[in-house]
């Protein structure tokens, strides 16, 4: 550990450094919030498989913002189930949507942020106005609710 020099001022307007321990954390910025919620046990396999579900068909149906068109070829093999592109886009928009009503206005927005935005869920709560830390309750509500629609036991 490396030490650093902080610096704080004192009752008499003095400037004081003072010894601070300095730690570094590896980060593993490909893993999703819904992995690294499932990797420390917070959410189960139920609702890892709901979620992962409903990320698949919001990456098929390219709702996310694109600023250009995309010219590579499809990660995912092709439009799946004998469709052409545009059907198996369409399918895929109708998917989730079904999927976001079936889960329900007030879950919702939870859902789509961590699930399928990728966002933490600090950061979530944070720009839903929420308290800290209650974020994680919705979620496991909202996916509970979610694998309850596509029929998962």
């Amino acid at each position: 550990m490396r030490m650093l020099a902080e610096r704080g001022i004192d009752g008499d307007g003095r400037i004081v450094a003072q010894a601070a321990r300095r730690r570094s954390v590896t980060v593993n910025l490909a893993e999703s919030p819904l992995s690294w919620l499932a990797t420390r046990g917070l959410i189960d396999a139920r609702q890892i498989e709901a979620g992962e579900r409903l990320r698949a068909d919001y990456e098929r149906a390219a709702l996310a913002p694109s600023v250009t068109m995309r010219w590579s070829a499809r990660v995912d093999g092709g439009a799946g189930q004998g469709l052409d592109p545009t059907s198996a886009h369409l399918a895929a928009k109708r998917r989730f949507d079904a999927a976001i009503a079936a889960v329900g206005r007030g879950l919702s927005d939870v859902l789509w942020r961590v699930v399928c935005a990728g966002e933490g869920l600090p950061l979530a709560e944070k720009a839903l106005g929420w308290p800290a830390r209650s974020g994680r309750v919705v979620l496991t509500m909202a996916l509970d609710r979610l694998a309850d629609h596509y029929g998962l036991g």
